[in-house]
């Protein structure tokens, strides 16, 4: 497949070394960068809470840091003086696509792109600005709502690409946005399946280090608050130490602080040693999710989270493990249901919770830790692969 000359603008909205960069971005950014020849060249833009954030040294692409700023006047003078720079960044470098990530990132896509008329692709397209307002964090009559979903329509309707992460978007746009064309992609959140792998379980070592041995384990992996349930999941798994007793133990891998998590353990009445808490470098991750028996995504059964795509679930699946997960979250908690690889809560009450500990003790019974891995492996391979993104980026860049 030949390749196309052409010189890229990235546009994000996180720091370089946010996870989001890390492990969101860059590994597409990567197989963009394996479409355009020799000569063409990438422009990543990045919002560094850091002066100086560590960019890694990769072939054909260029590191463009603007320091953070919140929302405000000095935000909005921050961005005027970043858009003239951009604007004689397109013409200097020959820039022949503005390529945005998210549709916060997709506001200065959209300007630059009417500015320029260089074409605009909004990459992993979801709702952000319904989203704000289910987490609490906006009011739908507030300015910032108004104005991002408002341009979420705009970018929808201007973008020559959209690269949703959730075949349920479409409608969602179709709906909120008045969109009907056919230049949608769907990309979920895919997964290096060499670095989450059968290498990656019950590591001997962590086991005896963490006391694990002999013990079924729920591993979760990510935050709590915001998109993310908290009474609600450790209620979960006090339900489940009540019906495992002391087998049961649940690893936490999290930048929550001790005190919160314990805060949330007392209230839900866990006993102390039921919870194992770490924070550990993503590189170690694999290792460390390797040691459970069964995962946990508890993302709020919020309206738009239909049309987002969990990470995690990506890595649960590459390694074997069957995953509790809310209803209607991306098209993650259909496949989990139809293909029998967990369990799906349908409400947030101590039943429920009982009805999906019991589903996961009959999945752990009735099939070989192997013979799992390998059906639950298999999801990961058809639905989280890397080749989905790349073959998508060929189809736009070539």
């Amino acid at each position: 497949m030949s390749a196309c000359r052409k010189n890229i603008l990235i546009l994000t909205y996180w720091s370089y070394n946010d996870a989001l960069i890390q492990t969101y971005t860059l590994p597409y950014v990567k197989l963009i960068a394996e479409c355009l020849e020799e000569d063409g060249k990438i422009f990543l833009l990045t919002l560094d809470k850091s002066e100086q954030p560590q960019f890694e040294k990769i072939p054909k692409i260029h590191n463009l840091s603007i320091p953070y700023k919140p929302v405000g006047i000095a935000a909005m003078f921050l961005w005027l003086r970043t858009i003239i720079k951009l604007l004689i960044l397109i013409r200097k470098e020959k820039i022949t696509t503005i390529h945005a990530w998210c549709t916060p990132a997709g506001m200065i896509g959209y300007l630059l792109s009417v500015l320029t008329g260089k074409e605009l692709i909004i990459d992993s397209f979801e709702p952000h600005a319904e989203t704000m307002i289910e987490n609490g964090v906006w009011k739908k009559n507030s300015f910032a709502f108004r104005l991002l979903f408002k341009f979420e329509k705009l970018q929808a309707h201007r973008a020559k690409h959209l690269i949703s992460i959730s075949e349920k978007m479409c409608d969602y746009a179709a709906i909120k946005y008045g969109h009907h064309k056919q230049n949608y992609f769907v990309k979920p959140a895919c997964v290096n399946l060499d670095l989450f792998s059968y290498k990656n379980k019950k590591n001997p070592a962590l086991l005896k280090e963490l006391n694990l041995e002999n013990k079924l384990v729920c591993v979760y992996a990510g935050k709590f608050g915001g998109i993310y349930l908290e009474k609600e999941a450790f209620d979960f798994f006090k339900i489940a130490e009540g019906f495992w007793g002391n087998d049961f133990r649940v690893l936490i891998l999290t930048s929550s602080t001790e005190k919160e998590i314990d805060e949330f353990r007392i209230n839900s009445g866990l006993k102390k040693e039921t919870i194992i808490q770490r924070f550990v470098p993503h590189a170690q991750i694999p290792d460390y999710i390797g040691l459970g028996d069964f995962a946990i995504t508890p993302v709020k059964p919020i309206e738009t989270k239909r049309y987002c795509s969990p990470i995690k679930d990506g890595e649960y699946w590459a390694l074997g493990l069957p995953v509790v997960i809310t209803k209607n979250i991306s098209d993650d908690s259909d496949i989990i249901k139809k293909n029998n690889i967990g369990s799906v809560l349908d409400n947030l009450n101590n039943e429920a919770y009982l009805k999906s500990v019991k589903e996961i003790d009959e999945l752990l019974k009735n099939q070989t830790r192997k013979d799992l891995y390998s059906k639950i492996r298999a999801i990961a391979e058809s639905h989280r692969n890397f080749n989905i993104a790349k073959k998508i980026y060929n189809t736009i860049y070539n």
